[in-house]
């Protein structure tokens, strides 16, 4: 008997009611272009923060302020349009893919591939295609992550191989053919995009620095919070999700930036499922999943704790966040694999 083709409900043994499923599933422009409005007028009243503030030391944590209201959500809406299901028209939700994925520093449709192979291969050595370091984690992968010096420099990286053609064999793996020439071609106007900032910032034109280059590079480490706990510490090459994944409880403010995606096994074991419905997805099936992590910043703190022990050779079990088993050592640890990203 053939085994699963894809890391899914099916694969992990979690079952919906087929009608409730198909509920869940409807897409909503409505639903979609409520929660753009809501992030605009965050925008803005943050982005009046930085203004007020300009000249005065206070600008500084304005910007991180602005920084974080335009990344998280950036990042998210650039995820949940690459899956389609932001909004129900495809124009409109394939026109805030492009300008959250502008934001958030990653061509379109390189997202979109990785991304579906990520979902078809969750943390598969070898397969999955956004494995973003090294496992087991070590205090030295951890710290580039956070900072955000690993991401800036793949999504440099990726950008210029994308504008000169040199497409990495991890990309061919999962990208058709006759989608390359038109990464290369959105790449070359993302590129474009960038240099015509610099250059503003280069003839003395400062409302970039201020609103875009500043905030986006502040905020970054706290992006790179929300992206770790996805899948880190859990089990690799398995086929459930609730193995590989991780879910986390938190509040309503981060539920709003992060677009429910603290519901993470929930999306992957049903990622057709729009944003606005997770937490009733959910209810539907929380007596079949593992209970979520407890809060954002605990979860990363009981991450870091692993780290540092596993790291200096201790033992390395974490004192509430689920882990695999094979995370768990009482000193010394063996290489996995390498990161794919």
């Amino acid at each position: 008997m053939s085994g699963p083709t894809a890391t899914n409900a099916a694969s992990s043994g979690i079952e919906v009611d087929r009608k409730h499923l198909r509920s869940l599933a409807k897409r909503s422009d409505q639903r979609g272009m409520m929660h753009v409005l809501k992030w605009a007028v965050a925008l803005a009243a943050t982005g009046s923060l930085v203004w007020m503030s300009l000249d005065t030391w206070l600008a500084w944590p304005a910007m991180f302020i602005y920084g974080v209201v335009l990344t998280i959500p950036c990042y998210a809406l650039s995820h949940e349009s690459a899956h389609g299901t932001a909004f129900r028209s495809r124009w409109l939700n394939e026109m805030v893919f492009w300008l959250s994925s502008l934001v958030f520093l990653e061509e379109p449709l390189h997202r979109r591939y990785t991304h579906t192979n990520h979902h078809t291969f969750t943390w598969h050595v070898g397969r999955d295609s956004q494995m973003p370091f090294d496992l087991p984690l070590t205090f030295t992968g951890w710290l580039k992550e956070v900072s955000g010096v690993a991401y800036l420099w793949f999504h440099a990286k990726t950008l210029f191989r994308l504008c000169t053609r040199k497409y990495p064999e991890v990309l061919r793996m999962v990208t058709p053919d006759s989608e390359l020439p038109k990464m290369t071609r959105n790449a070359r106007l993302f590129a474009l995009i960038y240099a015509g900032i610099a250059a503003l910032l280069a003839l003395g034109y400062l409302w970039p620095l201020w609103y875009f280059v500043l905030p986006r590079l502040m905020a970054t480490p706290v992006l790179m919070l929300f992206t770790l706990v996805q899948h880190v510490e859990m089990r690799e090459n398995s086929w459930s999700v609730m193995d590989s994944t991780r879910s986390f409880r938190t509040n309503w403010l981060v539920r709003s930036l992060y677009m429910n995606m603290n519901h993470h096994i929930e999306h992957h074991l049903y990622p057709q499922v729009p944003f606005h419905a997770l937490p009733e997805l959910y209810k539907a099936v929380q007596y079949q999943l593992p209970r979520p992590d407890p809060g954002l910043l605990r979860t990363n703190w009981e991450v870091l704790e692993v780290v540092v022990r596993r790291t200096l050779g201790k033992n390395t079990r974490a004192r509430s966040i689920r882990q695999a088993p094979n995370m768990i050592t009482d000193g010394g640890y063996s290489s996995i694999s390498q990161k794919t990203i």
